[in-house]
């Protein structure tokens, strides 16, 4: 059966790939899990809006009545932004949702195996799924990391979210091999914080140079992706002294209440968004943003370097 059986690509997205131009996947549990009706909404067609500007072009993924959507339409998004039943989509649920005809955002796991299915070879996100604090008891591990392993993706993000166990994070995706770039910085951003007491595993400052070497990778057949941290705007940040005492009090909440797996991110979220009287909302939006104009100019130098 062939990927068409069960994969729509957007003309826009399809006609980009076909000429070789600049693509970047976004992912979509930031509309159907991330923020309310019509915030999510707004928010997805402004970063849309910024790959577009920074010359590439946008392609959210998602599963809408058991079609996996490579790029959706403005009613598409709007009406995915609206639904009450959309699943949270990962690894080992992806293709049930599809067999299924159910509705679902995708993850960083499913976008970065969706956008490689499609040829796509930038994403831009929020910040990606790691190591739960507690993971040594509770095995809360994101299906995030091993993706990262095994798909030929750049990932741009603000670093792994700052409510998970960071060191421990970082432990794995170095041994699973996974590259991990602090764009322009030494030290790991944090999130909603510039930085963190981590250093950065290595440092590059220009696009051009995180394409060159996933293009070189790529030559010396070393599989998988690459995490590209990149540090949210000073002005739009959160301290990260402020944020951690912030992060404690939501994880003490998600444990009174005994939440667990899939559900402990979107809790935390949430909670913190309250804590901070939205701050941590108006920071999430800004780092994403910033992510989006990154991998619009790596997928454009990408672009640049193949031809």
């Amino acid at each position: 059966m062939s990927l068409t059986a069960h994969i729509d690509i957007h003309p826009p997205v399809a006609e980009a790939l076909a000429g070789g131009r600049a693509v970047v996947a976004l992912e979509s549990t930031i509309i159907t899990h991330g923020m309310p009706w019509p915030q999510n909404d707004e928010m997805a067609a402004e970063v849309e809006a910024i790959i577009a500007e920074g010359g590439a072009v946008p392609a959210t993924i998602a599963v809408i009545d058991g079609r996996l959507k490579i790029g959706l339409s403005e009613g598409e998004r709007q009406a995915l932004a609206q639904r009450k039943d959309a699943m949270k989509l990962s690894r080992a649920d992806l293709a049930f949702a599809v067999a299924e005809g159910r509705s679902g955002g995708t993850t960083v796991a499913a976008t970065m195996m969706a956008a490689h299915l499609a040829g796509i070879a930038v994403f831009a996100t929020g910040g990606i799924g790691g190591v739960h604090k507690g993971a040594e008891t509770n095995f809360d591990i994101s299906a995030d990391l091993d993706e990262l392993a095994r798909t030929p993706v750049i990932v741009v993000s603000a670093g792994a979210k700052a409510i998970l166990d960071v060191p421990k994070t970082l432990e794995v995706l170095e041994t699973r091999g996974v590259p991990v770039v602090g764009f322009g910085t030494d030290v790991m951003p944090a999130f909603w914080s510039r930085g963190s007491s981590l250093p950065a595993p290595l440092r590059l400052d220009t696009p051009e140079a995180i394409a060159r070497f996933q293009k070189t990778r790529a030559a010396l057949q070393i599989g998988g992706g690459m995490l590209v941290a990149n540090p949210v705007p000073q002005e739009d940040e959160i301290a990260a002294p402020e944020m951690e005492g912030f992060i404690a009090r939501a994880q003490a909440d998600a444990v009174a209440e005994g939440v667990t797996g899939k559900a402990v991110t979107p809790f935390l979220l949430a909670r913190i968004l309250e804590i901070t009287d939205g701050r941590s909302l108006k920071t999430n939006t800004a780092l994403v943003k910033n992510n989006a104009r990154l991998a619009a100019r790596i997928a454009r130098a990408l672009s640049a370097q193949d031809g």
